[in-house]
C-alpha cells in the first residue's frame, strides 16, 4: 500500500469531517450551538436549538460527507484506504480541530460513510435506528440500538469492515453515556422537546 497516498486520504477524510454545518449555520443566526441546548454540534440539537429547516440541512451534509470521504478514498485509493477514511471522517466529526475537538457523536457521518461501503448494511442499521426512535420518541435510543446492532451486521455482511464498524459503534456508545443516564432516570427528553440538556455532550 501505498503510505503517502494513505496519509494524505485519511488526512482529507479527517477533515471534511470537520464540516459542521450545525455550527455553521448556527453561526449565521448568532448562535453557538455549542453553548446551547445539550451543546452537541449534531442534527438532533440543531433541530431543538436552529430549527427543522437547519436540522434537514444538517443532516444531508454530515451523512453528504461521510459518504464522500469514503467515495473519495475508494475512487483514488484502495478499499484500505477507504474503511480507514471511514473511521477518519467519523473522528473529524466528533473531534474537530478546527473547533476545538468539539462536535457531534457521528450517527450520521458514520451511517454516509456506511452508505459508502456497503449500501445494505446501511440500510439494515437505518432501520433499527428507526425503529428505536419510533418506539420510544427519542433520537438517543435509536441510536444507541444501531449502535448495538452495528457489529452484528457487520459480521453477517461485510466482515472486512468488522473492526472499524465496532470501533465506531463503540465510540458512539461512550458519546451517549449521558443519555444512558437520563435514560435510567427517566429524564430524557424526547425528540421534538425543546428542553435543554446542557451535560450532553
Amino acid at each position: 500500500m501505498d503510505v503517502i497516498k494513505f496519509v494524505i486520504w485519511v488526512a482529507a477524510a479527517y477533515f471534511i469531517g470537520n464540516i459542521s454545518p450545525s455550527i455553521i449555520l448556527g453561526k449565521l443566526k448568532g448562535v453557538d450551538i455549542k453553548k446551547e441546548g445539550s451543546g452537541n454540534a449534531g442534527t438532533t440539537n440543531a433541530l431543538r436549538v436552529l430549527g427543522k429547516k437547519a436540522a434537514v440541512i444538517t443532516l444531508v451534509i454530515d451523512i453528504g460527507k461521510g459518504a464522500l470521504a469514503v467515495y473519495l478514498g475508494s475512487r483514488f485509493g484502495n478499499d484500505e484506504i477507504a474503511m480507514a477514511c471511514a473511521l477518519a471522517v467519523f473522528c473529524g466529526h466528533i473531534w474537530p480541530c478546527l473547533y476545538s475537538f468539539k462536535g457531534g457523536k457521528g450517527v450520521a457521518t458514520a451511517f454516509g460513510a456506511l452508505l459508502a461501503v456497503n449500501w445494505l448494511m446501511a440500510f439494515l442499521v437505518l432501520f433499527v435506528v428507526a425503529a428505536g426512535v419510533l418506539l420510544s420518541q427519542r433520537m438517543s435510543v435509536g441510536s444507541l440500538l444501531g449502535a448495538v446492532s452495528f457489529p452484528l451486521i457487520c459480521w453477517l455482511i461485510e466482515r472486512d469492515f468488522i473492526y472499524i464498524g465496532s470501533l465506531m459503534a463503540f465510540i458512539v456508545l461512550i458519546k451517549h453515556i449521558p443519555n444512558i443516564k437520563r435514560l435510567i432516570k427517566g429524564e430524557e427528553p424526547k425528540l421534538f422537546s425543546k428542553k435543554e440538556e446542557k451535560n450532553e455532550k
